[in-house]
């Protein structure tokens, strides 16, 4: 292709600065939803059996635009033992991430693995704080791998679609 003073132009050159390099930004972290349960207070801070921790994770994602996603972290903890619940903390952690120049076969990955692994630390502190302020002890979460659960996750749907018969869905 030539332009109007006959010099060959190609289509593939981006224009000078153009910037065209893949990019990831988290922009902004936030609490979506925080409920703290202390059902039996003052009574279960005499109780002697130890509680059982359960700890559930999920996590959502959205796209705003093209290149805004919203990530939801869900956390909830319980506390229970034979004598009841001690406490109940559920957690909706969203962080905004900012994706330019990612392919969907890219932000998927990142927004189901890494973004979570980003965000856990944060979310970790807000459930700390909260059974603390619960009053009992913090409870500090274990990490999670989430792009080890990812992997998994997807190693599963594989399967089961493979298992699936065709004409079922």
């Amino acid at each position: 292709m030539a332009d109007e003073a006959g010099t060959i132009v190609s289509e593939n050159v981006k224009a000078n600065g153009e910037d065209t390099a893949p990019a990831v930004g988290m922009l902004n972290q936030y609490i979506k939803d925080l409920s703290v349960e202390n059902p039996h207070a003052p009574h279960s801070f005499n109780w002697d059996a130890g509680p059982q921790i359960d700890v559930q994770v999920n996590i959502q994602a959205n796209a705003i635009t093209d290149e805004l996603h919203e990530v939801t972290l869900k956390l909830a903890v319980k506390a229970e033992s034979d004598n009841g619940v001690h406490f109940s903390v559920e957690l909706d952690y969203g962080t905004l991430f900012g994706l330019r120049n990612v392919t969907t076969e890219q932000a998927h990955p990142f927004l189901f693995g890494e973004a979570p692994r980003l965000m856990f630390p944060f979310a970790r502190r807000v459930v700390a704080d909260a059974v603390r302020d619960a009053g009992y002890p913090p409870l500090v979460l274990e990490p999670i791998d989430f792009n080890a659960l990812y992997v998994q996750q997807l190693a599963q749907a594989q399967q089961m679609a493979e298992t699936q018969p065709a004409g079922e869905a």
